[in-house]
């Protein structure tokens, strides 16, 4: 039976097929941005092929699949993702804006305050507040709940996020609130915080859900294009998408818990090198990932990589387990450019997978790290 690691990254996208007692096989194709299910299906293609079965019979005698996709990443990154309205407790829709009262890079004074995810005009209060203790001290008004959808579905909003005081205490409210969104506007992607991350903290709450519901349409219907392509064949193994914690996840989940894939990718190869050092009785390893897009960089001790729950992607705070990586935007497909003085810069910009660097003849004209090469 084989075993299948997917890993599917902004210019190409990777497999590894493992059988007992046979080395691993690995195969490549071109990542496909439009609809990035199409450069898996080739890859899977190309791997039957390549045992001799066609697609059909590969698929019967694969037990297990775990993927990995920067889907949501770059979904995140280069602010892709869908119009999300925000319904949260009467007085506080501006904690989004306000963040902790801090940029990122708080000594900077020139940074430049990130945009939220979710404009002014998108972000709804309606009264209601939970105290501290859990205890009710005034009760959902559901009047203006009703209201304020009505407002935000006008508005052409393709997901919604819910984020009120307390509620990781007591979500009562919450729930309600999804009660009546599913009642109303069925199929409407929606992130509860008390679901999405049940602790303290108001602004990691409620970055976290925003960010979970900004990227989860967009690689829901990644997942969605998948399953529908794969369904056509019969006896399909187990898939797990890799997580940013370094686990797994079913589809389901990992379409509903977006925000905990957003450094799926990356957090596969680094779960790697650390499976590469135990085979090697190695227990301290620098993990160095160069992709097409970025350079992902992390630290290993005692054979576990570093974890961290406090970490910002594309300027946003995103509260929930992680390996903590450090990424920088300098990669095989990283486009260089002379700035002011003639200073040479590279990267964050890529080439990516369409056209990609000059030298694969696919319309690209910048020059590229792989045209340096």
């Amino acid at each position: 039976m084989y075993k299948i690691g997917i890993d599917v990254g902004g210019t190409f996208t990777d497999f590894v097929v493992t059988r007992p007692g046979e080395s691993p096989r690995y195969f490549k194709t071109p990542s496909t941005p439009a609809d990035p299910s199409e450069g898996v299906m080739a890859g899977l293609q190309a791997a039957a092929n390549a045992y001799g079965q066609t697609l059909q019979q590969f698929l019967e005698d694969t037990e297990l699949v775990i993927h990995g996709t920067t889907v949501a990443t770059n979904t995140l990154v280069e602010r892709k993702g869908a119009k999300v309205g925000l319904i949260t407790t009467e007085g506080f829709r501006d904690l989004l804006e306000m963040r902790e009262g801090l940029k990122e890079d708080r000594y900077n004074l020139r940074m430049t305050p990130v945009e939220p995810l979710v404009p002014r005009y998108l972000r709804l209060g309606v009264p209601e507040r939970v105290r501290s203790s859990g205890a009710v001290e005034t009760p959902l008004d559901e009047a203006a709940l009703d209201q304020a959808l009505d407002d935000l579905v006008a508005e052409g909003v393709e997901a919604l996020a819910v984020c009120f005081l307390f509620s990781y205490l007591n979500p009562a409210h919450e729930e309600r609130v999804a009660e009546k969104i599913e009642a109303r506007f069925p199929g409407m992607y929606t992130s509860l915080s008390s679901r999405v991350i049940p602790q303290i903290k108001e602004f990691d709450r409620l970055s976290t859900t925003v960010v979970n519901s900004y990227v989860g349409p967009v690689f829901g219907q990644y997942l969605q294009n998948l399953k529908e392509r794969l369904s056509a064949f019969q006896g399909l193994p187990d898939i797990l998408i890799m997580q940013s914690n370094g686990g797994v996840a079913p589809l389901e989940d990992s379409r509903r818990l977006a925000v905990r894939a957003i450094l799926s990718g990356p957090a596969g190869g680094v779960s790697g090198a650390a499976s590469y050092g135990k085979l090697l009785g190695e227990s301290k390893i620098i993990a160095f990932d160069m992709g097409g897009t970025s350079t992902d960089i992390s630290l290993i001790e005692d054979g576990v990589p570093h974890q961290t729950t406090e970490k910002f992607e594309g300027g946003w705070k995103i509260a929930v387990p992680m390996i903590d990586i450090h990424t920088l935007g300098a990669g095989g497909g990283s486009i260089a450019t002379v700035g002011p003085g003639g200073i040479l810069h590279v990267g964050p910009e890529s080439a990516g997978a369409d056209p990609g660097p000059a030298c694969y003849n696919r319309g690209g004209v910048q020059p590229t790290v792989t045209d340096a090469n």
